[in-house]
């Protein structure tokens, strides 16, 4: 059975790859996995028929037969056990893979995210002038951790895994900041996981998506 993701209708990252389908569609771009995809408004979102899928009034979610699925990091975790190629067949690598999954979405992603409500949300308030340098000092810890744990290794361990795609995901949201090319093994890192097919496959067929819609303006959102 073919499953079906939800995705922007009008993605406010103006098809930048940075909403989070991006993540899902990138992962069944690399198994090989056909999907079809139900675009949704802003108002769609927050309608009943959503929010019994996806009880947050967000993207992405994934169905397949009976199968209801939320949140890109559970989706990508469920594709990689599902399909060969994202995931380690050896047990103890397999982990540590999943690990890397995890590290991307709790540790690194947190404080990239401050800096995106930072800069659109409070870019007018009084304390943003004190608040922008102590959230791009947590960014730059976390990406000084992660540059020396990678080093001059192409994947974070062995060959590419979902902990790799998850990771590559997250730091594309900083690229746009100059934060990630203060560390350039990382900025390389990230360039090698744009370079892969199944990638640019991904890219494309979101990019798509904006160019069909932007003749309509579209109300201003965070990416989720």
């Amino acid at each position: 059975m073919t499953p079906t993701i939800t995705a922007f209708e009008r993605s406010p990252d103006r098809g930048r790859g940075l909403a989070r389908d991006m993540r899902v569609r990138w992962a069944l771009e690399e198994v090989g996995q056909p999907y079809e995809v139900r675009l949704l408004s802003f108002q769609a979102m927050k309608q009943p028929a959503h929010l019994a899928l996806q009880p947050f009034g967000q993207i992405p979610t994934y169905e397949e037969g009976d199968l209801a699925l939320f949140e890109s990091g559970a989706i990508v975790f469920h594709l990689a056990q599902r399909h060969t190629g994202l995931l380690p067949q050896e047990g103890n690598a397999r982990a540590r893979a999943i690990a890397w999954m995890f590290a991307a979405v709790t540790t690194v992603e947190p404080p990239i995210l401050d800096l995106v409500i930072v800069k659109i949300v409070e870019g007018d308030k009084s304390w943003y002038e004190q608040r922008l340098p102590l959230v791009e000092g947590r960014i730059r810890q976390r990406l000084g951790e992660l540059a020396a744990r990678l080093g001059d290794a192409d994947w974070l361990d062995g060959d590419f895994s979902a902990g790799d795609l998850m990771m590559v995901s997250v730091l594309l949201r900083v690229k746009p900041s100059g934060l990630l090319q203060e560390f350039p093994n990382l900025a390389a890192y990230v360039a090698r996981g744009e370079a892969r097919p199944a990638y640019q496959r991904a890219f494309a067929a979101q990019l798509a998506v904006f160019t069909a819609q932007s003749a309509t303006p579209s109300p201003g959102a965070l990416p989720r």
